[in-house]
């Protein structure tokens, strides 16, 4: 079985640096913010569509766990948010992430702030 990697952190923590540099290269990196890339490498984000993004980055990991080893980097700050990857089969490790890199999706530091008081330590 292929392997799942968990990766959380906050916005700016470096999930998706810790994967490019701390993983194997021929990891595949899932991401919800993906569902949010244009075909012209334009992030649009829609809070509305949020739902739709975490469902389609989930069903995307299952479909390339059956191919590869498979990097799922998303915020998930409550334990619960990670439930559906921790139920799959596959073995898995879950990474938290804490760096400090510039916020590429612009999230507002009050959001950022209400993330890091719900966060929960896995």
């Amino acid at each position: 079985m292929n392997h799942l990697y968990i990766i959380r952190g906050l916005p700016g923590s470096g999930k998706s640096t810790f994967v490019h540099e701390a993983l194997p290269s021929d990891i595949l990196l899932v991401e919800a913010d993906q569902f949010f890339m244009t075909e012209f490498g334009e992030y649009i984000f829609d809070p509305n569509k949020l739902p739709e993004a975490h469902e389609w980055c989930y069903n995307t990991v299952i479909n390339f766990l059956n191919f590869t080893d498979v990097a799922v980097a998303n915020t998930f700050s409550r334990i619960w948010e990670m439930q559906k990857y921790l139920g799959l089969p596959n073995p898995k490790t879950v990474i938290t992430v804490e760096g400090n890199y510039p916020n590429i999706h612009g999230v507002p530091d009050s959001v950022i702030q209400k993330m890091k008081d719900r966060w929960e330590k896995y």
